[in-house]
């Protein structure tokens, strides 16, 4: 029996471990100076600052100077857009981007096309893997900019991002990578990955709200968005969130110290998990990776023919279960997750999806439970829908 609310859209947000929380408090009472300020009270704070700068660089293969802590991962996704496009206009106006980027670079990359800047998507199949003799075929010496997430926050897929940054490096152009869903979870060594800039949240590991990062690789010019102050050595102005930064930090460096030990944990949940909706629901798409191994381990995101995903999602919530039909920054759209679109799912059943997204304190019990409700969910539900009747022929389509 099931007393307390379920959550299950870790991939949304996840709640702030208790051993990152006692860590930030001294630095909301205690150590609370501004660090740039010159007396001891700032002295303190920015001594933890580069505590954290070093801890987070250590655990990326990054150098601490490397590191600039931003907003999240919004901020740091419009930066490293807006930046590179503001620093190498002079020689070129070419962007390419995957079509299932977080919604911080889709619809930043449509503001800079109205500014006159050339932007194309590159082709991805039908699990969402970036075709990459696609991306051969489209970068040019214009090309300044190359984009595409380590890891999909709605479908889990992780993409090849070496070969991408090898393609884009090949045009003298900058790779990115948004690792918001892939920090602390897989290993995301920036040397390995060979990418120039990096962004990443804390909110997604554990760690507070309105905190993340961007690598930015040393001696890459980058235009700044945020200017007024000379926080960030000059690259980001804005006053210093201190007790953010070293709840970040921690965050990161217990998410990585156990990355092996819940990535195996939460995907024996997911498997079970999928295993049962695709054995006892009926009408059912997995989307995403059909290979657990190449999707984020926490990830699992189903297509519910003949039904809304809003529906479900509602029907669950009343339930007791927390879920998502999408990213958290677009479910609040009416239209169909373009990720979904992307991989070719037809428009009727992108809008029947919900994405579950297990955390390490969820239980196999829990997973169960999820399950038959979800079954009798969608029983009940397609017995109102008219789709699902003419599916059966119980009406006539007139």
């Amino acid at each position: 029996m099931i007393n307390k609310p379920i959550y299950f859209d870790h991939a949304a947000t996840t709640p702030v471990d208790k051993r990152v929380f006692e860590k930030m408090a001294p630095y909301y009472t205690e150590i609370f100076g501004n660090p740039n300020s010159q007396h001891v009270f700032g002295r303190n704070a920015v001594c933890a600052v580069d505590e954290a700068r070093d801890t987070i660089a250590k655990i990326i293969g990054a150098k601490p100077s490397e590191i600039y802590f931003t907003s999240g991962g919004t901020e740091a996704d419009n930066w490293a857009l807006r930046g590179v496009c503001g620093a190498f206009k002079d020689k070129g106006n070419h962007v390419i981007i995957s079509p299932i980027e977080h919604a911080a670079m889709i619809t930043t990359a449509k503001e800079l096309a109205k500014d006159g800047f050339k932007v194309d998507f590159m082709k991805v199949d039908e699990e969402g893997f970036v075709d990459l003799e696609h991306l051969k075929s489209i970068v040019t010496e214009k090309t300044i900019f190359v984009g595409c997430m380590l890891a999909n926050n709605e479908v889990g897929t992780i993409e090849p991002i070496k070969e991408i940054a090898e393609i884009a490096h090949s045009v003298n152009a900058v790779c990115f990578t948004d690792a918001v869903q892939a920090a602390g979870v897989l290993d995301i060594n920036v040397k390995e990955l060979g990418v120039d800039l990096m962004s990443m949240s804390s909110h997604k590991i554990y760690g507070p709200k309105g905190v993340g990062a961007l690598y930015i690789r040393n001696g890459l010019r980058l235009k700044s968005i945020i200017t007024g102050g000379h926080q960030e050595r000059t690259k980001r102005g804005g006053t210093t969130n201190v007790p953010a930064i070293v709840g970040f930090s921690e965050a990161f460096k217990i998410a990585n110290a156990e990355l092996e030990k819940n990535a195996v944990y939460v995907s024996n949940l997911r498997d079970h998990f999928i295993k049962r909706i695709l054995e006892e629901v009926p009408f059912v798409k997995l989307n995403g990776p059909k290979d657990g191994a190449k999707r984020l381990p926490a990830n699992a995101d189903f297509s519910f023919k003949f039904i809304e995903g809003e529906s479900i999602l509602f029907s669950l919530d009343l339930a007791g279960i927390s879920v998502s039909s999408g990213s958290a920054c677009s479910s609040g759209s009416l239209e169909p997750s373009h990720v979904l679109l992307s991989l070719g799912v037809p428009e009727g059943l992108a809008h029947g999806s919900i994405r579950f997204s297990f955390g390490k304190h969820n239980t196999m019990e829990q997973v169960d439970y999820a399950v038959n409700v979800i079954k009798q969910s969608v029983e009940r539900l397609r017995e109102m829908s008219p789709l699902f009747k003419l599916n059966q022929g119980e009406i006539k389509n007139v």
